[in-house]
Order: C-alpha cells, then structure tokens, then sequence
C-alpha cells in the first residue's frame, strides 16, 4: 500500500507493508476510540518526477501493462512528468482539507514507485544543497 501525505510545504510517500484493509481498519479503530469522524472519499493524487529519472521507462512499461488504470503518467514540460494515483483520500471530517491519501497496485509497482520517489527527494536535497 502507498501512502502520501501532504504537508503546506511538500509531501511523503510511504510504502507500507500493512495491507488497505488492515490500515483501514487500524484507523477506524483509533478513530472510535478517540471519538473522532471520519471521512473516506475515492480522489486522485499527484505529483512530479524527473523524467530523465533512473527507471522512468521501466516505470512507463509498468503502466502499460497495468489494466487497472491505477497510475497514469503525463509530460508536463521536457524536465518533469506528473504521476497521478486513484485511490482514497482520508479526512478526519468532511468539512476538513487535511488527511492522508492511500492507493494500492501490486507489491512490485508500489515498491518501484516509492525507490524512484526517493531517488527524485535525493536529487533534489543535493541541488538545494549546492
């Protein structure tokens, strides 16, 4: 299971062994006993990758051959291409904008996602850096 949470500035993505319906309910759990709403809504997210990335074509290939329409990939100039998931999104109320999004696609696909995000972070920690 991939989970992002966004913060004002940026966000993470997490790879989590927990399967969806195990974090799912470890949630609703907290959230009952806790006496806080919840709110899950079906939503998309997205976000950048450089597309001269290690492993963008292997990741292109991946979508291609996924027929559940999970990912889609898009160009948005000749630096980055956007990433975007449908999953759920996860609001402590339907009133609040502040939550966590959570997808699931298979182990394989997930992990490469996350090893090409992480990739992204640290080359872009090293330009900041310089």
């Amino acid at each position: 299971m991939l989970k992002l949470t966004y913060t004002e500035s940026s966000f993470y993505l997490e790879c989590l062994t927990l399967s969806l319906e195990e974090w799912v309910a470890q949630r609703v759990i907290l959230a009952l006993r806790v006496g806080q709403s919840l709110c899950i809504e079906p939503s998309t997210a997205s976000f950048l990758l450089p597309v001269d990335l290690p492993g963008v074509e292997v990741l292109k290939a991946e979508v291609k051959k996924d027929d559940r329409e999970i990912i889609a990939l898009c160009a948005c100039d000749a630096e980055y291409m956007e990433v975007t998931l449908r999953g759920s999104w996860l609001l402590d109320s339907s009133k609040d904008a502040v939550g966590v999004f959570f997808t699931t696609m298979s182990d394989r696909a997930e992990f490469f996602l996350h090893k090409l995000w992480q990739e992204a972070q640290e080359i872009s920690a090293s330009v900041m850096s310089e």
